[in-house]
């Protein structure tokens, strides 16, 4: 089998960590965010992946290089020279996607985080006989996105909502795809929505299928969100594999440490947190809703909390970063500076406080 992720632009609303890497190569939970796509689908049998991109392609194919091997997944780009929507780019890659076989081939989005349940859309899929199947999941406030309206005993998608005043149902695109390969012949290499123009074409002919993800969902393009999913994957993995999660007095909840992380005496852990490979957190640390990335280093007695410390970064002694503060590569924040939502591009030293959520050039 095959698949596409649509990994699209330049990622703006992560910045400043997309300033240092492309976005699906930043990490989440102490490894790239595209790698646990990846992993998924090799897991059901997927042998060659697509990445539909419009930047950076040699710095996302050199770093995947290695992880081919590992793996034993071929990975592929299919570059596009102008943006061609979320449809656009599987004409693109048409070629790469056909192989004869008739099978059908996944289509994911590369900001969606969840427990990825290939192997049940794989039997929903091939037991309905339909065109296509997406994924959707049930959200609190469906007037803030797209509504899928679907006969729930069957899964056949009636029609999209965008946006309803009143409530149609609860139901929204999860992002994940699988669709035969007949669907390429419904979409033209031009700039296409598969959302709006697509999906609704195909559901119009009762070819559509909805099936309702089991688990949590996330889409983790920008901070707030990412923060989020982070506390939702960690509970999902306190569920599936809790011997990967980091015990101890001094953990509370759910915590990840990478295994070539040091953490000093008297410190307070948790909860979600995630501490990357190769990171120092010194004694006497607090830390509670946070990404600490790989080669950070976190001073005596700082106190970390709902903020992303980017890669190579160092916060002083007595420091103290909240709120939605996200710090670039290589940035040093001085000895007992507060922050507060305080967005900082790579390779800044920071000596004095930002009092009110500020971006800091």
């Amino acid at each position: 089998m095959k698949a596409l992720i649509l990994v699209g632009g330049f990622g703006t609303r992560l910045r400043p960590l997309t300033l240092s890497f492309p976005k699906p190569l930043v990490d989440f939970a102490n490894k790239p965010m595209i790698l646990h796509q990846i992993e998924a689908l090799k897991d059901v049998g997927v042998t060659e992946v697509v990445l539909a991109i419009n930047y950076r392609p040699e710095v996302m194919i050199n770093f995947l290089k290695d992880f081919e091997d590992k793996l034993g997944i071929t990975i592929t780009c299919s570059q596009e020279t102008e943006p061609l929507g979320t449809a656009g780019p599987l004409a693109l890659a048409r070629d790469k996607l056909l192989d004869g076989s008739g099978e059908p081939f996944f289509v994911l989005n590369s900001d969606v985080i969840s427990e990825y349940p290939f192997a049940e859309l794989i039997k929903f899929h091939k037991s309905h006989g339909g065109e296509a199947t997406i994924m959707v999941t049930k959200v609190d406030e469906p007037s803030k996105y797209g509504v899928v309206v679907m006969e729930d005993t069957t899964g056949v998608v009636e029609r999209f909502v965008e946006k309803p005043k009143v409530f149609v149902g609860n139901k929204i695109n999860a992002g994940i795809y699988l669709l035969n390969p007949s669907v390429l012949d419904r979409i033209e290499l031009k700039p296409t929505s598969i959302e709006k123009e697509v999906f609704p074409r195909i559901a119009a002919d009762q070819k559509l299928y909805a099936m309702v993800l089991p688990g949590f969902w996330m889409d983790i393009g920008q901070p707030r969100d990412y923060i989020t999913g982070l506390r939702l994957y960690l509970d999902s993995l306190r569920k599936r594999s809790a011997d990967r999660l980091a015990t101890g007095t001094h953990i509370v909840g759910n915590v990840l440490v990478h295994e070539s992380a040091k953490i000093g005496e008297g410190c307070l852990i948790g909860p979600d947190v995630a501490i990357g490979p190769g990171c120092v957190v010194e004694d006497g640390v607090r830390l509670s809703r946070c990404t600490v990335m790989r080669g950070a280093r976190i001073k005596k007695h700082a106190c970390i909390s709902n903020s992303i410390v980017g890669w190579h970064s160092t916060v002083g002694k007595w420091a103290r970063i909240e709120n939605m503060t996200i710090l670039g590569e290589d940035v040093h924040v001085g000895d007992e500076v507060y922050s507060n939502g305080g967005v900082v591009l790579p390779h800044k030293e920071i000596k004095s406080s930002i009092l009110k959520p500020e971006i800091v050039m």
